[in-house]
C-alpha cells in the first residue's frame, strides 16, 4: 500500500512538473505570416501574399528562421507595418505564443 502512494506521488509531481514552462526571452530571425499559410508563406515570394492575407482577416504569426516554428502573436500591433517581411523580433516566448517588445527590418 505504501509503495502504490509513493508511486502515485511521484506520478502526480512528474505530469504536473510539465505545466511548469517559464517564458524564455530573446531575440530570433524570422517572417511575419499569416495564420492560414504560415510557414508556407515564410519567404520573400510570398510576402505579397502574407500582407493580403492579413489584411483580410487572418490572424499574424511569427515564422522562426531557425526551425521554422510558428509562434501565435499576442501584440500583433507592435508588428504592424511589418506584415511579409523578414525581421529581427525581441521579446518573450510563453506557451506557443510571441509577445513582442521590438521589431526591426533584416537586411535582404
Amino acid at each position: 500500500m505504501k509503495r502504490a502512494v509513493v508511486m502515485l506521488t511521484m506520478a502526480c509531481f512528474l505530469s504536473l512538473s510539465g505545466f511548469a514552462y517559464t517564458a524564455q526571452k530573446g531575440s530570433w530571425k524570422g517572417w511575419v505570416s499569416d495564420e492560414k499559410c504560415g510557414a508556407a508563406n515564410a519567404s520573400a515570394a510570398k510576402a505579397e501574399c502574407s500582407k493580403k492575407c492579413i489584411e483580410g482577416g487572418q490572424k499574424m504569426v511569427f515564422v522562426n528562421d531557425k526551425d521554422k516554428s510558428v509562434l501565435a502573436i499576442t501584440n500583433p500591433e507592435a508588428l504592424k507595418g511589418h506584415e511579409g517581411h523578414h525581421i529581427k523580433v525581441k521579446g518573450k516566448v510563453e506557451n506557443g505564443a510571441l509577445t513582442v517588445e521590438s521589431a526591426s527590418m533584416l537586411k535582404k
